[in-house]
């Protein structure tokens, strides 16, 4: 009954329920659906849709070496992480880069599609990885890019 109520009113308000809202994770904001459930997993901050269907995963580090320059940061994420098949792009200003892929859920129910974003600005690592099922892919994929491409980096406290 609530969450049909908050959907009406999200949509009266002329929202929906992936309406974007600012929020923070460490030193990076981004932009996260407004109706998803905010937890911490594991040291990371995870967010999930009402439906179940989809969540993300958001990750935020410091970079080891003073000094380092974002591009060769970026670079080192993605020899990390396994390299190829990634598209370069700027996020927030900063390289960045992301990946989809199709993997079978872990429960066995089918598959499951990830989209992955990285990025660094030479101070600070991020991640957002989205996961939906597949058959949900045209229901979510939009907000994956939106959540993806809308990381921007916030200063410390206090400068």
């Amino acid at each position: 009954m609530i969450a049909s109520t908050l959907l009406t009113v999200m949509l009266a308000a002329g929202g929906s329920a992936d309406a974007l809202t600012n929020v923070s994770v460490k030193n990076v904001s981004l932009k996260a659906p407004a109706a998803w459930t905010r937890s911490t997993t594991e040291g990371s901050e995870k967010f999930l849709a009402p439906s179940g269907d989809a969540y993300f995963l958001v990750d935020v580090g410091a970079v080891q070496t003073a000094g380092m320059k974002a591009e060769v940061c970026r670079q080192k994420i993605l020899a990390s992480i396994g390299g190829t098949s990634w598209t370069m792009v700027k996020v927030g200003g900063q390289p960045a880069a992301f990946k989809s892929d199709t993997d079978a859920a872990p429960d066995g129910s089918g598959n499951v599609d990830t989209v992955t974003y990285v990025g660094c600005n030479g101070k600070t690592t991020w991640s957002v990885v989205f996961y939906m099922e597949q058959g949900k892919k045209d229901r979510f994929a939009a907000v994956a890019e939106k959540v993806g491409t809308s990381v921007t980096f916030t200063p410390p406290k206090g400068k």
